[in-house]
């Protein structure tokens, strides 16, 4: 390595051999520029916010209890900050629910899970019960935490969070009618309800 230095009012350079150097401005550190824009590039990024799953699905009772739960999981990216590689993974922590009538829960740590099928209309923490029927667009949206590393260095946490929405998911919400009959449709094929008979 060469080194130069120079008297800044005569802006004139003269080779110089020794340890030292003379810098007419601070050298960038790009470490700490890195580390004050990561938080926005960190929400900036393709983050997948995770996936919706309702049980059952995609038709459920009003008043029933409607399992819903998130399939979220970590992701990586590599992106170029200020011409230094920068490695960031980002990790779900947090879940909100906006079921499409008013109600939101959360932020809150759990994800739900799935439920056997004899267990459908159990009350879950993610669970759901609609006053009305219709359809409703329910959007889940995850909170991540993330850390980094510049060029293959320690992994630093990421200040503050991300939070990242997923596509709305329809449930259809029916009423159901209860009726009591004397006669099976083999009895009376002609019965409500029995294939072919009116309506």
């Amino acid at each position: 390595m060469n080194w130069y230095r120079s008297l800044k009012a005569l802006d004139v350079y003269s080779f110089f051999a020794g340890p030292t150097c003379i810098y007419d401005q601070k050298p960038v550190d790009a470490l700490e520029q890195i580390a004050a824009d990561i938080q926005r590039q960190f929400q900036s990024l393709p983050v997948n916010a995770g996936t919706v799953v309702a049980q059952p699905s995609p038709h459920t009772l009003r008043g029933a209890e409607t399992n819903f739960y998130a399939e979220a999981a970590e992701q990586q990216f590599d992106v170029t900050m200020f011409g230094q590689q920068v490695h960031i993974v980002a990790t779900p922590v947090q879940y909100t629910w906006n079921y499409g009538d008013g109600t939101v829960f959360g932020p809150q740590p759990s994800m739900g899970g799935p439920l056997p099928q004899d267990r459908w209309g159990e009350k879950t923490r993610t669970s759901h019960a609609y006053g009305a029927t219709g359809d409703f667009q329910v959007v889940l949206t995850t909170t991540f935490q993330g850390t980094y590393s510049v060029n293959a260095g320690p992994a630093l946490p990421i200040p503050g969070q991300g939070q990242f929405s997923a596509a709305p998911q329809t449930i259809s919400v029916w009423r159901s009618l209860t009726r009591n009959y004397a006669d099976d449709c083999n009895a009376n094929p002609h019965g409500q309800g029995c294939p072919g008979a009116p309506r």
